[in-house]
Parts: C-alpha cells; structure tokens; sequence
C-alpha cells in the first residue's frame, strides 16, 4: 500500500480517526488491539493522542480503516462520481487509493479507470498537494464537518494521472462503515 507520509502529528490524528471508526462499527478497543496485536492500552492511548503509533502500526491502521465501497449508499456515492460531468474522482481518505473517477477525469488520464481503480495516488501529488496535505490537520480536517479545503496547484503532467494547473477542492465525507473518503474536484484548469 503506496501511502502518504506521516509526521508524528498525523499519527496521532490517525489515533482519534480510530477512535471514531471504532464507535461507528461498536467494536471494543480491545477487538482492535487483538487485530493489531497490541495491547488495550496501547490502542487507548493512540486514540487519547497521549501515544503515536509507529511507522508499522500506522501502515496497520490504515489498512485497518482503509475505505471500502460496502454499501448500497457507497455504491451509489461512487456512481456519482463516475457520473459528474466535471473532472472529479473519490479516494480513501488513509490510504489515498482511487475508489472512482468521473469520465472527465479520465479523459486525462493515460490508463484506463480499471487500471487505476485501487492505485495509490499519492504518487502523482504535485509539491502544492503535499503542502496541503500537511495542513489538513490545522484546517481541522479530521474533526467532525470539516470544511471544504480549496487551494492552488501547479502541474504534474507526465505521469499516469496528470495534473493540470488548476484550482482544487477536497471535501471530506464518510462512509456507512465509519470510513472516510476524499472527494476531489478540478475547480478550473484544462
């Protein structure tokens, strides 16, 4: 699984997004650690943030809580999106793998959707993206109603995924199983 750095401050934001995937699927902390193979009180303490999970135990998490159209309402999240007439694609909010993309997004792309579908992304983020990425935390991201994120980025164009110059919008939204999603727009731009 191709996925973004952590800081030691994001580990810790993975802890309380835990804490939330665990109540919504009313499973006990120590149903996760036995998963994870740690203790309750390691898993207590990564959701209070008074502890950070290690590199290996972030990479389990993630896996852990990692995005999965389950439903019959994720299905149909997904359907509009492949659907939207603007360039716009879905993707697991931990792990960053494309979960859909509309047909105007694909139009760009140089593989086709059910070659990308389950990719990684974090491989095609520009140095604006990774910027960003990094703020979510103080833009409150990871909190109940976060706000849409807007924000300038340059160019990525020789890859599989290119990315324009352009305007982008992320807006976070979760799943019925307690996961979360990234919902990412082209505002302007080719």
């Amino acid at each position: 699984m191709n996925l973004a750095p952590l800081r030691s401050c994001d580990a810790r934001q993975l802890g309380r997004s835990l804490r939330l995937w665990r109540a919504l699927r009313r499973l006990k902390q120590g149903a996760v650690a036995a998963e994870l193979r740690v203790s309750q009180t390691t898993v207590s303490r990564w959701e209070s943030g008074h502890a950070a999970p290690s590199v290996e135990e972030q990479l389990a998490l993630r896996r852990l809580m990692a995005a999965r159209l389950d439903s019959a309402a994720d299905f149909e999240l997904a359907r509009l999106v492949e659907r939207a007439p603007v360039p716009i694609h879905l993707i697991c909010d931990l792990s960053h793998r494309l979960l859909a993309l509309s047909a105007a997004r694909e139009r760009h792309c140089r593989r086709p959707r059910a070659e990308l579908l389950g990719q990684a992304l974090w491989c095609y983020a520009t140095p604006e993206i990774v910027a960003q990425e990094s703020r979510l935390d103080a833009l409150g991201w990871y909190e109940p109603g976060p706000d849409a994120v807007e924000f300038e980025t340059g160019a990525a164009l020789q890859q599989d995924m290119p990315i324009w110059p352009s305007r982008m919008r992320w807006v976070r939204l979760q799943l019925s199983d307690g996961s979360f999603v990234r919902l990412a727009e082209t505002l302007h731009g080719d």
